[in-house]
């Protein structure tokens, strides 16, 4: 685990676990936001493109290295690639995103296992429904009931994983990655 960003003086720290994506991946989601997205939204920008694993909320600073332990652990348990691919667009109140199947099971694995290390450190509670694998790529305040074609993505596997420290901001959140970790052991 490499430590990517700091975190001095401050107590609180808004947090969340996700897989990152290769940078290949990030520039065709973005020429997809762009071509298919336009005008319905917020487009996510391609520097927040990720899948969350666990969504933690404000956590203590002293906590990071605990939450950075699980995911090490939680991602090393993974036994061969991750891969992903889109299989539908979908939208929600106020966000829309693209749905990935987990081929094998492994993303969704390492999000259980995930949620029960973080679970038994205290710093998280299980959502009441299962784990979705998606990347969230635009935000909105009504539904633009968009239809979008499927970008052509193919499959693909996320580049890692990462403890990342959202900062609310009048433009929107900002995503500082503060741990990075390899997939696999």
């Amino acid at each position: 685990m490499s430590r990517a960003g700091t975190v001095e003086g401050r107590e609180r720290l808004r947090l969340f676990c996700a897989l990152t994506l290769a940078d290949g991946v990030v520039a065709q989601l973005s020429e997809w936001q762009a071509d298919e997205l336009a005008g319905g939204g917020r487009v996510v920008a391609h520097e927040h493109l990720h899948l969350t694993l666990a969504f933690l909320g404000a956590r203590p600073a002293g906590e990071l290295a605990a939450i950075g332990s699980a995911l090490r652990d939680a991602a090393t348990a993974v036994a061969g690639p991750i891969v992903l691919e889109p299989v539908r667009y979908r939208e929600t109140r106020s966000v829309g995103m693209l749905v990935l199947a987990d081929e094998d099971g492994r993303a969704t694995r390492l999000a259980v296992d995930l949620h029960e290390r973080l679970e038994r450190l205290g710093v998280y509670e299980p959502e009441k429904r299962p784990w979705l694998p998606h990347v969230t790529v635009l935000r909105f305040r009504r539904p633009p009931r968009l239809r979008p074609a499927l970008p052509d993505l193919g499959r693909f596997s996320p580049s890692g994983a990462a403890v990342y420290h959202s900062l609310l901001r009048p433009t929107g959140a900002q995503y500082d990655v503060l741990e990075r970790v390899a997939l696999g052991g």
